[in-house]
């Protein structure tokens, strides 16, 4: 028996790279998945159906059951038409797997409204739009006394759980997705739904794109060297947190090649204190025992 055996799965950025290798662990594991990608290129610009349908193609051609999604992940127009694609399909729908992004990086000074309005649309909300109605899915199946035992995987990046320039704008859209991850988990569990999210570190069209990463990413010569930037590494995480195993919920977790950390949420460090309003002149004098 597969882990997600039974289990009906939307991935959203599954035409390549990291979505690719999810869409194919899950079908591998018994999971029915709707394969969803506009096929834009890395910078959101125009749209392609062919890796959507290929990836679907493939898991079929290997036994599996797979539809091909073309439908904006962003939009809040098409975002319940997307979880009724699932439904339709398969009849149900347990996981929704949050991957698609775009990437343009840019210098604050250098940045565009449009630049930033682009990566808010869709690396942000892209997430919102899928887990929200999914999640409405899972409530009203819920109130009707149904039960439910669901999951939602988002991914975040380090850009914005650590910091990277350049990418300002994309690492506030990640760190929301992290925030959003934590409060979606407060908020569903009382309908049965997990929400969990990975930050990756893998070899995919955005990373290949960094400056001074491509050497790094390359994939090692040697074929039974252990090749620690092969997206596929990531896969395993996403489907155990999405399985009926796992109970933990809540949380933003670390992958790369077989390493796997929890990232602890902002936490209160240092402190100063005094018996009333502090002073600028004190501030001055005590600030660094506060930060070092």
């Amino acid at each position: 028996m597969g882990e997600l055996d039974g289990k009906v799965a939307i991935i959203t950025g599954a035409g390549r790279g990291l979505g690719r290798a999810h869409a194919l662990l899950f079908a591998a594991e018994g999971a029915s998945v709707v394969v969803n990608d506009r096929g834009t290129a890395v910078d959101g610009t125009a749209e392609d159906s062919g890796p959507a349908e290929r990836v679907a193609a493939e898991i079929r051609a290997g036994g599996g059951r797979a539809v091909a999604s073309t439908l904006d992940v962003a939009s809040w127009d098409t975002g319940e038409e997307l979880v009724n694609q699932a439904v339709e399909a398969f009849g149900d729908l347990h996981i929704v797997v949050n991957n698609a992004g775009i990437l343009r990086d840019r210098a604050l000074v250098n940045m565009t409204e449009q630049d930033w309005d682009v990566i808010m649309q869709v690396d942000l909300k892209g997430h919102v739009v899928p887990t929200r109605f999914a999640a409405a899915y899972w409530r009203e199946r819920s109130k009707a006394g149904e039960p439910v035992q669901a999951a939602v995987v988002n991914t975040v990046s380090t850009s914005g759980l650590v910091g990277n320039p350049g990418q300002s704008h994309y690492g506030a859209a990640k760190a929301g997705i992290a925030a959003f991850t934590v409060i979606c988990a407060q908020e569903l569990a009382r309908y049965g739904v997990r929400v969990n999210a990975i930050s990756p570190a893998a070899r995919t069209r955005m990373t290949e794109t960094s400056p001074g990463l491509a050497k790094l990413l390359e994939a090692p010569a040697e074929p039974n060297v252990f090749d620690m930037w092969d997206p596929a590494n990531i896969s395993p995480l996403v489907a155990y947190l999405a399985s009926p195993r796992c109970d933990v919920t809540g949380r933003v977790f670390f992958a790369q090649g077989g390493k796997v950390q929890v990232f602890e949420p902002w936490a209160l460090g240092g402190t100063i204190e005094k018996g009333g309003r502090w002073t600028i002149d004190e501030l001055a004098e005590s600030f660094s025992g506060l930060v070092g």
